[in-house]
């Protein structure tokens, strides 16, 4: 069974960075494309990020663009999430996904039926 568990969440000031994990079991990561994907209180679930399954193929959403940076490591079965430069707008439930199927272009929509993680939260509050 395939699970993936996020940490690294916190609460950080406007400008501050944080790291988000996600580690990954029962699967071959190989044969996986990862996401990030946020939730805010009362909006949909939106398209953070992307990685193929050669870790090359990589798709950032407009709004984080030149501030996140994703990553994964095939040897540790992990994935990342750099945030940088962070503002209130990216205060959210930051969500890990997998995906057998999809590439990480096709990632930037849905529909989603591959595995998720639980969250973790991240605030950006002054």
């Amino acid at each position: 069974q395939v699970q993936l568990v996020e940490s690294g969440g916190g609460v950080v000031q406007p400008g501050a960075s944080l790291v988000l994990s996600c580690a990954a079991s029962g699967w071959d990561s190989k044969s996986y494309a990862m996401a990030w994907f946020r939730q805010s209180p009362g909006k949909e679930r939106e398209f953070v990020a992307s990685v193929g399954r050669g870790g090359y193929e990589i798709f950032y959403a407009t709004p984080v663009k030149g501030r996140f940076t994703i990553s994964r490591d095939f040897a540790k079965n992990t994935g990342t999430l750099q945030l940088s430069n962070l503002e209130t707008d990216d205060t959210a439930t930051y969500y890990c996904y997998g995906d057998p199927v999809k590439t990480a272009m096709a990632l930037q929509r849905g529909p989603y039926l591959g595995t998720w993680g639980q969250g973790t939260q991240v605030t950006v509050s002054s």
